[in-house]
């Protein structure tokens, strides 16, 4: 298995359990803890705000993770990106600005 692949195996596991729960099925956990009476209705829905607050945190970090990931591997391996050529190409239009004003000089 590829570094790269091994890479984002082990991010989708890592946010598995948090970010796979769907606010329907959290409030429904939570609507069975208040009818058993383990929780009252403010702390579900409390419970509720803060599962869902960690679960985007965690999808956040996981995209930053895997954007760094792709960047340094990119960088490795010496593959041009967009954003490489739309540089040159700026450069290039700025000396050629500068080359017409010198023959018209």
């Amino acid at each position: 298995m590829s570094e790269m692949s091994e890479m984002f195996r082990k991010l989708s596991l890592f946010g598995i359990g948090v970010i796979s729960l769907t606010q329907e099925k959290l409030e429904e956990f939570t609507q069975e803890m208040i009818k058993k009476g383990e929780i009252s209705k403010e702390e579900g829905k409390k419970f509720v705000r803060d599962v869902l607050s960690e679960r985007e945190r965690q999808l956040k970090e996981m995209e930053e993770k895997i954007t760094r990931s792709v960047d340094e591997t990119m960088d490795r391996t010496g593959i041009v990106r967009k954003k490489d050529i739309e540089a040159l190409e700026k450069k290039i239009e700025k000396l050629e600005k500068s080359l017409q004003t010198m023959a018209k000089k």
